[in-house]
């Protein structure tokens, strides 16, 4: 198997912009918000992950193209919902799969799944601390002249893109991406691909009562935001 070298594109990585099409009513992600996202996820993905790195190891390209068909859309939107601009976030994306690529022979246990979000992860961080101190959500990132923040509501949420029609999508990502880091971190995390609080606090590295209370506070920002939305209608 030919090393991966500096510069060579990943394979079948480039996510382009990936949403959401179902439309959402302000109740019905209020439910959500209040049950089902404190639900266990499935873990039927893990096992298979694990074989899908040792055949890549033993060099099956294929095996490796599957696990990022696998894992893209949840950590492409992870990403754009951390850093909220797309072509920063394709950056962040390709550097992230480049990664695991070059440091495949690192993984020592736990799952694979934990593995790539927390490459993920400092990819996010490293590249966030190369920005300027002044690059806030407040800034225009487009021709168009939309905010940082507005333009998140593009595509990168599980959460759905469009809820009772665009503007209230617009604040709901908006509200979203105006999080504290640390909240706006676990909350993607959870709602872009289901992964376990246990998850969640292992990549972090934090105690699980923090991620849990990290998430709580996401919550009810979000659900003041949809319930006052919802009150207008």
């Amino acid at each position: 198997m030919r090393p991966y070298h500096r510069g060579d594109p990943v394979p079948h990585a480039r996510p382009g912009r990936v949403r959401g099409c179902i439309r959402w009513s302000a109740c019905t992600i209020i439910h959500r918000l209040n049950r089902s996202i404190w639900l266990p996820m499935a873990a039927s993905l893990l096992s298979d992950d694990e074989v899908l790195l040792q055949r890549y190891r033993a060099g099956e390209v294929d095996a490796f193209d599957e696990l990022v068909r696998r894992h893209s859309r949840a950590l492409f939107s992870y990403i754009r919902g951390m850093v909220g601009h797309q072509e920063e976030a394709e950056d962040i994306f390709q550097d992230a799969w480049a990664r695991v690529i070059r440091h495949e022979a690192s993984f020592r246990g736990g799952t694979v799944r934990g593995w790539i979000w927390r490459i993920a992860k400092n990819a996010v961080i490293d590249r966030m601390r190369r920005r300027k101190p002044n690059d806030s959500l407040d800034r225009p990132v487009g021709e168009d002249g939309l905010r940082l923040a507005d333009q998140i509501a593009a595509d990168g949420l599980s959460v759905p893109d469009q809820v009772d029609g665009a503007d209230l999508g617009v604040r709901i990502a908006a509200c979203v991406a105006g999080l504290p880091p640390p909240q706006r971190e676990v909350f993607l995390m959870r709602t872009t691909s289901g992964l376990s609080f246990e998850e969640i606090a292992k990549i972090l590295k934090v105690p699980l009562n923090t991620a849990l209370g990290r998430m709580h506070y996401a919550v009810a920002r979000l659900r003041n935001v949809l319930a006052s939305e919802w009150r207008e209608r």
